[in-house]
């Protein structure tokens, strides 16, 4: 009996919101104190990066990048989504995500709505991979994928936490993108992710005096970064995002020295720098929005690739390799698509 082969999934088109706040490296250069991990490479700051404004959730910054797809391409554009995910780098309330209050901000009726809260940087090609699934499972006909990095105005500007190194990498921001059944738009090519559940106690947030993050306390949280933990994440990431990149590459049938395009999650520019090197990629075929957006976390890739689209970098039929780690290691994922334009 000959296997009927999995229905394709398409991206058909993305969107991005960067907030209206621009902050200048100088904003937290004012602050700074002697932090031991100031020379550190993972904390070369950005010259900007964007902060959400007091009050805006990761509701609100998913919607305005949604409305963007809506001006593009008309008010009907979502009515026929049937699976609505998110994920949210801080959710704002405790237990549940932000995914009902955004399908129902943008009137819609999805059959299956899903807050996504793992996956980290790689969250991106994350969703698209369950998106998938859940439309090949005949959950439905279009999705809508919505992610945002709400942490940089929030929690790396108070008081105690913007004298840090670290304070001044992260900056805010929201994407979505619709997938649809089918080979119209932007054919997935495929996907690969791979789970290192021994790495994930690696990543901590602390406070001084100690605390957990629901109990009240005078330590404001941050991430707890040392030494030890920046060596483990910088070998773990250095290797992980080419790792999974060229497995995919090679599933697909494509050198990586090949590939059109390469987006990245973007940390520090140390890791930019040794993930295109280790692709053999020129740095025109790997772009970033580093210095003008920061470590994005989630949003890093899909706010890079809409960069890109916009700034003419990416042509009818360029195969794009999308690939990020996230935390400290714990899990890394590559999706690559063959860009045909927004549909």
């Amino acid at each position: 009996m000959t296997a009927v082969p999995a229905p394709s999934i398409s991206l058909a088109d993305l969107a991005t919101y960067r907030p209206a706040a621009r902050v200048p490296a100088e904003f937290f250069a004012q602050y700074a104190e002697d932090d031991e991990l100031a020379d550190n490479v993972m904390f070369r700051a950005p010259a900007f990066r964007h902060h959400a404004a007091d009050g805006e959730t990761s509701a609100d910054m998913i919607v305005a990048a949604a409305r963007r797809l809506l001006d593009r391409h008309g008010d009907t554009y979502l009515d026929d989504v049937d699976v609505v995910l998110t994920h949210s780098q801080l959710p704002e309330v405790p237990v549940r995500g932000c995914v009902g209050e955004v399908a129902h901000r943008l009137g819609l009726a999805p059959r299956t709505v899903l807050d996504v809260h793992n996956g980290g940087c790689a969250a991106f090609v994350h969703l698209i991979e369950i998106a998938g699934a859940l439309l090949r499972a005949g959950g439905g006909r279009k999705a809508l994928i919505g992610l945002a990095q709400n942490s940089a105005g929030q929690i790396f500007t108070q008081e105690q936490v913007r004298v840090k190194a670290q304070a001044a990498i992260p900056g805010d921001g929201a994407a979505v993108a619709t997938l649809t059944l089918g080979d119209a738009g932007n054919p997935v090519l495929g996907t690969e992710t791979r789970s290192f559940g021994e790495f994930s106690a690696d990543m901590t947030a602390v406070a001084r005096p100690e605390r957990k993050y629901w109990e009240a306390g005078p330590g404001q949280i941050h991430v707890g970064f040392t030494e030890a933990k920046i060596a483990k994440v910088l070998a773990r990431g250095n290797r992980m995002v080419p790792e999974v990149a060229a497995a995919l590459a090679h599933r697909i049938g494509i050198r990586p020295a090949d590939l059109d395009l390469l987006v990245t999650n973007q940390p520090n520019r140390i890791f930019l720098r040794n993930w295109r090197e280790a692709m053999e990629l020129p740095e025109s075929r790997h772009p970033d929005t580093f210095d003008e957006c920061g470590n994005l976390f989630a949003v890093g890739i899909p706010m890079t690739l809409d960069a890109a689209i916009d700034d003419g970098r990416v042509g009818p039929g360029d195969v794009v390799m999308m690939s990020a780690f996230a935390h400290a290691g714990d899990f890394a994922a590559a999706g690559a698509i063959r860009w045909n334009g927004r549909s």
